[in-house]
């Protein structure tokens, strides 16, 4: 492999062959520069695990683009849509203390362990019925009937949000991607305008009428003085919906599709139940299912491997190629579903570590657990090279995933 790109990082066949891909990205060093990210400028990626490690925890390295930004960059006319999207954007993955420490602590009392668990009983009904749906026809599409469908329902429950309008919310989500990863700017646009009047709408109704859901309780959070700006309320629910869903959608299917490949694997776990918390986490590391750690900018000159990060410059930090480092992992290469040692990368670490980590591993679980005690005989429905995967840069997602039973 020569000089990588940019575009180097996401087509379908380094998202099809992450072994044979992230080796030779490691052969390039621990730190490579890439070209133009979709016109923000090149940019490093950190590709080593101790690396990735050391940069999730250096403050140096700032998750607020506002720092960085010129007079007029940024703005409603600012002709990038990613910087405007950044710009616009709020919440707990685009702030640094000492907002970050005041966002987190409002929104954190959702995700504590003993609230999680408490949702397990729903969890598993809502699994059931999506399974209940379509074992009559004996096929599906994992991804469009059961990865996808569970975790946004259980998060737009959490918030307050009527299920019925989850597939509203993916197509507004479809559209602002595609504005990041090609030149529909316009129609991701026009998304982003209609989900922040959604969500207006929404803020008005939980003002008038608040329930015991989660956007309720930032609404009560915001009225009693807790300095929650509107900006900052809409921004932070956009972040729980994606966050809510994406990295879990991802480890349910590219993890079904992990065990298809891998039926030595997917027959260990089958007979062996108690297995499964270790192979959640070997599905989180082996899976990859967020590409690209949220974007950094370093807040000062930086030297790493004899190379000088200037000020300013935009910093990557690949997840998954720490999460393939041979040097963290022995034979990372191999889905080991018995793995004892794996410390992986998927959640991110340091103060931004997911907050939805605990509901991701306990809906993994129910998920896995369900799947495989209801549907003895899955396999795919396609052969794997015609699996097709999203051309997001920043998450590794399928678009669909065809199966039988």
């Amino acid at each position: 492999m020569g000089q990588i790109t940019f575009t180097d990082l996401f087509p379908q066949d380094s998202k099809r062959n992450l072994v044979s891909f992230y080796t030779n990205i490691h052969a390039q060093g621990p730190l490579i520069h890439v070209d133009d990210v979709f016109g923000m400028g090149g940019a490093w990626v950190v590709t080593s695990y101790d690396d990735a490690l050391a940069t999730l925890k250096d403050p140096r390295f700032s998750r607020d683009i506002h720092k960085l930004l010129k007079d007029g960059e940024g703005g409603t006319e600012d002709g990038n849509f990613l910087r405007r999207f950044l710009t616009w954007r709020r919440d707990l993955l685009t702030v640094d203390p000492p907002d970050h420490t005041r966002l987190r602590s409002l929104v954190s009392k959702a995700f504590t362990q003993r609230m999680i668990e408490q949702l397990h009983p729903r969890i598993q009904q809502i699994t059931d019925e999506l399974l209940n749906a379509v074992q009559v026809q004996g096929k599906m599409d994992i991804v469009a009937d059961f990865a996808f469908p569970l975790p946004i329902t259980v998060i737009l429950e959490m918030l307050g949000i009527p299920a019925a309008d989850r597939s509203t919310f993916r197509t507004w989500v479809q559209a602002l991607m595609g504005g990041v990863v090609g030149p529909q700017a316009e129609e991701a646009s026009a998304a982003l305008e209609a989900f922040a009047h959604y969500i207006k709408t929404l803020l008005a109704e939980k003002h008038a009428h608040p329930g015991n859901d989660l956007i309720s309780g930032l609404v009560r959070a915001e009225e009693q003085g807790k300095k929650l700006s509107e900006e900052e309320l809409i921004s932070n629910i956009f972040l729980l919906i994606i966050a809510g869903y994406e990295t879990t959608a991802n480890l349910i299917s590219n993890g079904t599709l992990a065990l298809l490949q891998h039926p030595d694997q997917m027959h260990l776990l089958r007979q062996d139940p108690s297995l499964l918390p270790s192979a959640i986490e070997e599905l989180l590391r082996y899976t990859g299912p967020v590409s690209f750690a949220p974007h950094r900018w370093a807040s000062e000159d930086i030297t790493m491997h004899d190379q000088v990060i200037r000020k300013g410059e935009l910093v990557l930090i690949s997840l998954i190629g720490a999460d393939m480092d041979p040097r963290q992992f022995s034979h990372p290469e191999i889905l080991d579903l018995t793995r004892e040692e794996n410390q992986h990368l998927a959640f991110g670490k340091g103060i931004h570590y997911c907050l939805g980590a605990p509901l991701a591993r306990l809906e993994g679980r129910i998920a896995f657990s369900t799947l495989l005690q209801r549907l003895p005989n899955l396999k795919l429905a396609c052969e794997p090279e015609q699996v097709t995967w999203s051309p997001n840069p920043f998450s590794r997602s399928l678009m669909s995933l065809p199966v039988t039973f």
